[in-house]
């Protein structure tokens, strides 16, 4: 688990990790109801209170969308241990992969993190991979 302590202030660091996850949801202009309940589970299974995950979300919103840049939402992610991080990665490709397909902004997202978040290509796209064959079931 990422997060030690469950406080306000944790619910603060969790909302910067949806926030990335919002953007990813976002990116395509069509933010869903799978997507969002993506983002809840994936929230949830790195250590948020389940009584907490609206205002999380909530809060994850907001941050996305009075942020520029992506680093803003990358920093909390970069220091998580590998197994959180690989979650969120899983769940970027999940909400991606939600609507059967990668458009190009998508898969720049997910080029771009891989850098940002020090997750190396080979590794990157093997979870792709995983992800595709999980939705084509």
């Amino acid at each position: 688990m990422f997060f030690k302590n469950k406080d306000n202030n944790n619910e603060n660091e969790f909302a910067k990790v949806a926030a990335l996850l919002i953007h990813a949801a976002k990116i395509d202009e069509n933010f869903s109801e799978k997507e969002e309940f993506i983002i809840k589970k994936t929230i949830l299974d790195i250590g948020a209170k389940k009584e907490d995950i609206d205002k999380i979300i909530l809060q994850g919103k907001v941050i996305e969308n009075n942020s520029n840049q992506i680093l803003d939402f990358t920093k909390k992610v970069k220091n998580m241990n590998d197994k959180d991080k690989i979650k969120i990665i899983e769940s970027l490709w999940r909400i991606i992969y939600s609507n059967e397909k990668a458009d190009i902004y998508e898969t720049n997202l997910m080029r771009r993190l891989a850098g940002l978040l020090y997750i190396d290509s080979k590794i990157m796209g093997d979870i792709k991979e995983k992800i595709k064959k999980e939705n084509s079931k």
